[in-house]
């Protein structure tokens, strides 16, 4: 039975920004994929990912999270299994091979690996607490972790999720702490291999050639978007144009002609903040961002604020993961990110995303709520 106590320390700021970006994801998808005949099929199985996504968060809220945090490394295993079935049965589309169905369901396990790997290194830095923080031999076991997934993803190729493997880990390792010395070997580390491969022809050639050609376009098409604007550019171009000509109020709900005329593509999932800003300008769009701005910030509070390790590397991960779906995918919308396929996170459209960030959001519940109690 859950107690009295435990409902008053529930975070309620935090339920109703969730909810309350919800709401927007839920009006941008029905607008994006509206068509002459009414609600398109993909805003009900919008609701339905949304109504999935509501249970899971509150499941994942009401379990304590030191009894997730137990079960972290059978989850990581669980999605090494999954990316592994999707290189053998998985389904493809738009040149890749990303996705398995189980019945009419189908759904991307490289978007849950994403969590279960912050999952794993949350435990692993929590039990292996290292006094100074950590060099780059104690990083040997975290960096064959996040080696592993980041190597399976790359192969399906999925270029967007495989950076969000490598920047989130690379959060935790900050959080975790790490000496200023491992700190300046990957720097130097880094800044040979972009050296070697801007400077050295054969290292360069042999680095872009190993990208797939719709890679290579996209980095072309961010370089220089007039190089093929009708190509490769053409997502780039249309979102600029969309966010631009919202101006500061929008043109109105369902009255933005690059969405409802559709030119601007994935507009129910990519670019789902150009068709916001579009229609609400710079005022709706920049609500938005305030609303992420303002759950985010609890996050942090919640990460720092826990009662212990565990708690401190979940909250963290999940809040640096977060951050990184809103930076990435409103940056691409807005030309200063390469278009690498990343969601905006409870508002584009995809069932994976959804119930993968209603969980994570539901562990950040957990966290702020058990802060208080004095046993666990």
């Amino acid at each position: 039975m859950l107690s009295q106590r435990w409902f008053a320390n529930l975070p309620w700021a935090m339920i109703a920004l969730v909810f309350g970006i919800t709401l927007i994801g839920l009006a941008a998808v029905y607008s994006a994929t509206y068509t002459s005949r009414g609600p398109s099929p993909l805003y009900y199985k919008q609701l339905v990912w949304v109504a999935l996504g509501v249970i899971v968060m509150l499941a994942a809220l009401i379990i304590d999270y030191h009894t997730i945090g137990r079960f972290a490394y059978i989850l990581y295993a669980l999605s090494l299994f999954l990316l592994l079935l999707v290189m053998v049965i998985g389904k493809s589309g738009m040149g890749a091979q990303r996705w398995l169905a189980i019945g009419p369901f189908v759904f991307q396990p490289s978007e849950l690996a994403k969590l279960s790997l912050t999952l794993a290194l949350a435990r692993y830095f929590a039990e292996d607490p290292r006094r100074g923080g950590y060099g780059l031999r104690d990083l040997l076991v975290p960096g064959l972790m996040v080696l592993v997934p980041l190597v399976l993803v790359l192969k399906q190729p999925d270029l967007g999720t495989a950076i969000m493997l490598l920047l989130t880990s690379s959060i935790m390792v900050v959080l975790a702490g790490i000496h200023f010395r491992s700190i300046m070997t990957v720097i130097v580390s880094i800044a040979v291999v972009a050296s070697l491969v801007f400077f050295v022809s054969p290292v360069r050639h042999k680095i872009w050639g190993s990208l797939k050609p719709y890679q290579q376009n996209r980095i072309r098409a961010f370089i220089d978007p007039s190089s093929d604007p009708l190509g490769s550019g053409y997502h780039a171009n249309q979102s600029k144009i969309a966010v631009g000509s919202g101006q500061i109020t929008g043109k109105g709900y369902r009255k933005g002609t690059q969405s409802q005329m559709a030119f601007l593509p994935e507009r129910h999932t990519d670019f789902i903040f150009a068709v916001i800003a579009e229609e609400m300008g710079l005022v709706g769009s920049g609500v938005l961002i305030l609303l992420y701005l303002a759950l985010l910030l609890i996050g942090v509070d919640t990460a720092k604020n826990a009662k212990d390790r565990l708690g401190v590397f979940m909250a963290g991960g999940i809040v640096g993961m977060i951050s990184l779906y809103v930076f990435i995918n409103v940056g691409m919308a807005v030309g200063i990110v390469p278009v690498v396929g990343v969601p905006l996170p409870l508002v584009s459209y995809g069932g994976t995303s959804i119930i993968t960030t209603f969980l994570a959001l539901g562990l950040l519940l957990n966290i702020q709520t058990r802060r208080f109690s004095l046993f666990y």
